[in-house]
């Protein structure tokens, strides 16, 4: 009977560290790989700033494409934009013009 005493009485002195070790153990663990943890948070940063970086190459091209645009309209209409494009489109050209094709930037090469 002793002996049973003398279990319960170090199980008293045992359990409260060994519980609150599990929980500390427990938060710890999903601080770090939960789903609100410091590993997403990290992948979340790292795709907010592909994003940015996407966004600021769409931002330029728009805006080159806005520029290209108001080049070619009626009232500011400039002739070598037209003169360009009539190019390109018609694949027309003056006799005395040399033109160098060169491969298409915006398909990937081999």
């Amino acid at each position: 009977m002793e002996v049973l005493h003398e279990i319960k009485d170090r199980a008293r002195l045992i359990a409260p560290p060994v519980v609150i070790f599990c929980l500390v153990a427990y938060f710890g663990y999903h601080a770090v790989q939960g789903e609100r943890g410091l590993l997403a948070w990290l992948a979340v940063n790292q795709e907010l700033a592909q994003a940015r970086t996407t966004q600021i190459a769409l931002t330029e091209r728009r805006t080159d494409l806005e520029r290209r645009v108001i080049l070619l309209r009626p009232d500011s209409l400039d002739r070598d934009m037209l003169d360009e494009r009539a190019h390109s489109l018609l694949n027309y050209g003056r006799e005395d013009e040399v033109i160098i094709l060169l491969p298409d930037r915006r398909t990937p090469g081999p």
